[in-house]
């Protein structure tokens, strides 16, 4: 079984292209910083960097709702590859495909945190507050027509 779970923030907008032919397909392309769970000795927080990649609607709802800053949670499977470089060197490459993505926190916490998408009212409060052993919050009331549900 190739399973891979992630949660974490994205390190930069997502780079969407879209494929060749008679119906286009969105590649959607970017980075998830996910936090180690325990540091070796010193204060500062570590991080891995995973690259991800979404394809057709998912890319398409990355490039229309991801930000640089925005913590989402990513469940895909983990594919591994090679290529050879321009200058004759074989590279070696892993990167989880993204099966299923969706915010991990409400639009509030992440423009808070830096990041997410922009618009809508700002001094919203969340329906419900966080509790500390939950990192996720609830939409607040009211914005149900802003999110895209397919």
């Amino acid at each position: 079984m190739n399973k891979v779970i992630l949660m974490g923030r994205l390190t930069r907008d997502p780079e969407v292209r879209y494929s060749q032919g008679a119906s286009p397909m969105a590649i959607a392309r970017y980075t998830l910083a996910v936090d180690r769970r325990f540091n070796r000795g010193n204060d500062e927080n570590t991080a891995d960097f995973i690259p991800c990649v979404a394809f057709g609607k998912s890319g398409e709802f990355a490039e229309k709702y991801f930000r640089k800053g925005t913590k989402i949670a990513v469940s895909g499977r983990i594919q591994t590859g090679s290529y050879t470089n321009k200058d004759g060197v074989k590279v070696y490459t892993t990167e989880v495909i993204v099966d299923d993505q969706e915010f991990a926190e409400s639009k509030n916490s992440s423009s808070n945190a830096g990041g997410g998408f922009d618009g809508g009212s700002s001094n919203q409060q969340s329906a419900a507050p966080m509790s500390a052993s939950d990192d996720f919050m609830n939409i607040p009331d009211g914005i149900d027509e802003e999110l895209p549900f397919n």
